[in-house]
């Protein structure tokens, strides 16, 4: 059986960890040639390293998703090295919580730079290539939070609906290019981030969650798979809520 990404270059950003990481190793499973962005020089070597053992077809950069010639030189790169970019998937982001009356200007802005201007950066550049392609599929890592709110989120829930109303247009835009864009919101799920919280936070979490259970970065990364593949090519514009059930 054929491998579902066969032949496809994809781009990951934040790729040395939790989500992206999980998102890297099944898209190399699938066939894929994989870039993908890290900050942490360890943990991106590590990556890498795990990431040769699926595939030889295999790039990291450690970048600042934030940063616009960044973005554009590694993503000239990625197509310097395999020819062409087929998926994209924007996953770098940050969280600087607390209430509004005690957030500083300056936890605002680093969530949106963080989160939003970094995706619009990987978006802007990468389009540039799959419209002359005339293909490609873009997924942009939003939040669950970014379709709800959330308390103490201000910051992270605006940066995040900002992603979800970039991807919606992007859809509109590129779409008779042959490009898709369609956003994941995930819910409660394991990862670096979530760690950091209390148990008695998490169990409240998991107790709200019709299925009982956080998710896994794996739940995360089938579906981002789904959306890479020709297997949802009459799908953009999209917002998929992966959440256990916990926002219905």
């Amino acid at each position: 059986m054929e491998k579902m990404l066969a032949g496809k270059v994809a781009l990951v950003t934040g790729g040395s960890r939790g989500i992206g990481k999980a998102i890297a190793m099944l898209f190399a499973s699938q066939g894929a040639a994989v870039a993908f962005t890290y900050q942490s020089e360890q943990a991106g070597k590590q990556t890498e390293a795990e990431l040769k053992q699926v595939t030889d077809k295999v790039k990291g950069y450690q970048a600042d998703a934030t940063l616009y010639e960044v973005a554009k030189d590694v993503v000239d790169d990625v197509v310097k090295t395999f020819g062409r970019i087929d998926v994209l998937v924007n996953n770098a982001g940050i969280t600087r919580d607390g209430l509004l009356m005690r957030m500083t200007a300056q936890q605002w802005d680093d969530v949106m730079t963080g989160n939003l201007k970094s995706v619009f950066n990987y978006c802007q550049v990468c389009s540039t290539y799959m419209m002359r392609q005339r293909s490609g599929s873009i997924i942009n890592m939003s939040s669950v939070v970014g379709v709800h709110g959330n308390a103490g989120q201000c910051n992270y829930a605006a940066s995040n609906a900002g992603i979800i109303g970039l991807t919606q247009s992007l859809a509109k835009e590129l779409g008779t290019r042959g490009i898709r864009a369609n956003a994941i919101a995930p819910g409660f799920i394991q990862t670096d981030m979530t760690q950091a919280l209390s148990d008695d936070v998490k169990d409240k979490w998991i107790n709200e969650i019709p299925l009982r259970r956080a998710g896994e970065p794996q739940d995360i990364a089938q579906v981002a798979l789904f959306l890479a593949s020709d297997m949802s090519a009459y799908m953009t514009g999209q917002v998929l809520q992966v959440d256990g059930g916990k926002c219905i």
